[in-house]
């Protein structure tokens, strides 16, 4: 499907979408989000893709969201109107059935990062800065990022992101949390491929339904997730992807998964 702000492609079992606003410095619009919705959709019918990789270019993942069109933003219903559509971007990442994996380098800046915060994983090129600026023009971070970014990195982390707007390095999103891996420059991409790669030796009903299980059950008492666990445990014994692994463990040799 062609696309006109983002770009789309297959490397191994990733499919890659690629933030394309360079004029703009990929700055997330109200298209934009339209259409990494709809390559999520498109990844997720694909059997030949085990996850999905969200990236931007060498020098930079996203500077955040479309100022102009943010600027419009006068009222409060206005407001609702528009950071629903944020929600649903970010919520097709979250309950996109293939793990989703934010390949970032260079700056990743407030809804740049709350985008890539609702990704899965995050992987990140030596070099890449990370920041939620939104105090510094007066207004709240508004896709998520009060909510998700405490939950990846604990509560002080949060705060002092929230409150000095001003970047951490990518030493720093490491030792916090907020990124799972660091790698050489230039190579961010790579390593979520080779991650995508991976999980395509995996059952892809169990990533399906693990990533399903931790998102949902986080926001549970832990009674009720110990229960939502079990439904999605018992309904996975009950496919032929557990027949097949549980039969290819004792008899030694490598699972051929079918995602039934």
């Amino acid at each position: 499907m062609p696309y006109e702000t983002i770009q789309t492609r297959t490397e191994g079992a990733a499919f890659i979408i690629q933030l394309n606003r360079p004029e703009k410095r990929n700055a997330i619009s109200e298209q934009l989000m339209d259409e990494v919705m709809q390559a999520c959709d498109e990844a997720a019918a694909r059997k030949d893709v085990a996850a999905v990789v969200i990236t931007g270019n060498d020098s930079y993942f996203s500077a955040g969201a479309d100022l102009n069109e943010a600027f419009q933003v006068s009222s409060a219903q206005e407001g609702r109107r528009y950071f629903s559509h944020w929600h649903k971007l970010n919520d097709a990442l979250e309950q996109c059935t293939k793990p989703v994996i934010a390949a970032i380098e260079g700056f990743c800046m407030t809804g740049g990062l709350e985008l890539a915060l609702a990704a899965d994983l995050r992987v990140a090129g030596e070099g890449a800065t990370f920041a939620i600026t939104s105090s510094r023009i007066g207004t709240v971070a508004g896709a998520g990022g009060t909510q998700r970014l405490p939950r990846v990195v604990g509560i002080p982390n949060a705060l002092e992101m929230l409150f000095a707007a001003e970047p951490i390095d990518c030493k720093e999103a490491l030792r916090i949390g907020l990124i799972n891996r660091l790698t050489p420059t230039g190579s961010a991409v790579a390593e979520a491929v080779r991650m995508a790669n991976h999980y395509a030796t995996r059952a892809p009903l169990s990533l399906a339904f693990v990533k399903r299980a931790v998102h949902r059950g986080m926001q549970m008492d832990l009674t009720s997730a110990i229960e939502f666990e079990t439904m999605l445990v018992t309904t996975v014994y009950g496919t032929s992807d557990k027949k097949e692994g549980i039969s290819a463990f004792l008899e030694k040799r490598q699972a051929k998964f079918t995602g039934e």
